[in-house]
């Protein structure tokens, strides 16, 4: 869970360094560095001294399939009618004396325009990209770096918890 005190001036000043210290180890998951803070934060380490640094970074785009007149009218559409729905929920809230059956004109006329926005752009980037993707970053290695001071101490308890028999 994310500490609120991250976002304070002094907290979002140190989000945008390296941290420093030692690394006490490296997993290819980013789950594993996860599940090595758990066990970690159950022997009342000071988890606050805890960084988890990702390297070998990575763009990987996974394609979810062929784009067409079809799909990018129903993708618009359906935004459209969120945001119609956002905009006629919006007017019902400041005039309680609206009728519902606007708030359901909204939502039509809402997809309406994002059908007729969603065609538009596929026929303008049509020739670019023919298929719909989904972008991620992500790391070759996840890196725990601790405090000097208290590396030794990080290490010595990720190796009693990485023992067979111990909990």
């Amino acid at each position: 869970m994310s500490d609120p005190r991250q976002f304070s001036r002094k907290g979002a000043a140190a989000l945008g360094t390296i941290p420093r210290g030692e690394t006490v180890a490296s997993y290819e998951s980013y789950e594993s560095a996860q599940a090595a803070i758990s066990s970690l934060a159950h022997t009342d380490f000071p988890v606050k001294e805890i960084s988890i640094v990702g390297s070998d970074l990575r763009s990987v785009e996974r394609v979810t399939g062929r784009l067409s007149y079809g799909r990018a009218a129903g993708a618009g559409a359906v935004s459209g009618a969120w945001l119609g729905l956002f905009l006629g929920l919006v007017l019902v809230i400041f005039n309680p004396e609206t009728n519902l059956v606007l708030l359901g004109a909204a939502v039509l006329m809402g997809a309406a325009f994002g059908m007729l926005f969603g065609i538009v752009s596929y026929s303008i980037t049509r020739r670019r990209q023919e298929y719909t993707s989904a972008t991620l970053v992500v790391a070759g290695r996840y890196d725990l770096i601790v405090d000097g001071e208290l590396a030794n101490r990080a290490r010595n308890l990720l190796d009693r918890a990485a023992e067979p028999g111990t909990e």
